[in-house]
């Protein structure tokens, strides 16, 4: 057998790609919807591609945590988190962001300040679409805490922040701030703090953030649950209704 040209490579890594851009989009935007089984075939001949990338994409939508794999089943959707897992999942980001934060805030190079102002600039400027924010917020939310987490300068603890892949998650659900103008504003408060090197500042804009950010989310249960304190404090959190 001859050795693969590196265009056909190419062109391989290349349907990687879309299938890999197209299936995430379809997944978080709930397209495919929570707990759906995915056929492999189905999904090859919408997309005019082999099964090929196909599986390798639902690996690493596995490693995401956007798809589970089930012996004798296959792979389906994860599940929407719980309120349960809503709850614990912010209870962690309180207690790692705030922290991270404040140790972003510091008057030396490693100051992320303007990376954080290049990050806010070029969403405002996705945010002048009339199309659907979404995929957008969802990157923006991304890079931008994991800016800070960087500069925080703990590999372990970004790695671990990494591990919940609470940005996919919680974007999965139907968030308040669908023009993301309210996420702009936290996101700015905490850049302002981190640039003036203010660590308390930045420490109590993140976890107001993180608060909001939790009231916002848990609004998807608002139908199915009573108000309760996520902390003293805090803001509101929800026990489901048997």
């Amino acid at each position: 057998m001859p050795p693969r040209q590196s265009s056909d490579i190419s062109r391989g890594k290349a349907a990687v790609s879309d299938v890999y851009s197209s299936m995430r989009a379809s997944i978080l935007e709930g397209e495919i919807a929570p707990g759906t089984r995915i056929n492999i075939d189905a999904v090859s001949r919408s997309l005019g591609v082999s099964q090929t990338p196909v599986r390798e994409v639902l690996q690493r939508l596995e490693g995401d945590n956007l798809v589970v794999y089930n012996p004798g089943r296959g792979y389906s959707t994860t599940p929407l988190l719980d309120l349960a897992e809503l709850r614990s999942l912010f209870e962690f980001r309180l207690l790692v962001e705030p922290w991270a934060a404040r140790s972003a805030a510091v008057d030396r190079l490693a100051n992320p300040s303007a990376a954080l102002e290049k990050e806010i600039t070029a969403f405002r400027g996705a945010m002048t679409s009339s199309g659907d924010l979404r995929q957008d917020l969802v990157a923006h939310d991304t890079r931008f805490h994991d800016t800070i987490l960087a500069a925080a300068g703990n590999t372990v603890v970004r790695h671990a922040f990494a591990q919940t892949h609470c940005h996919l998650h919680t974007f999965r659900l139907y968030p308040a701030d669908v023009d993301g103008a309210i996420t702009v504003a936290e996101h700015s408060a905490v850049r302002e703090a981190i640039k003036a090197c203010q660590p308390e500042q930045a420490e109590a804009a993140m976890a107001e953030h993180i608060r909001n950010s939790f009231a916002r989310f848990a609004q998807a249960f608002e139908d199915h649950a009573d108000l309760a304190p996520l902390e003293d404090g805090g803001p509101p959190r929800r026990h489901i209704v048997d």
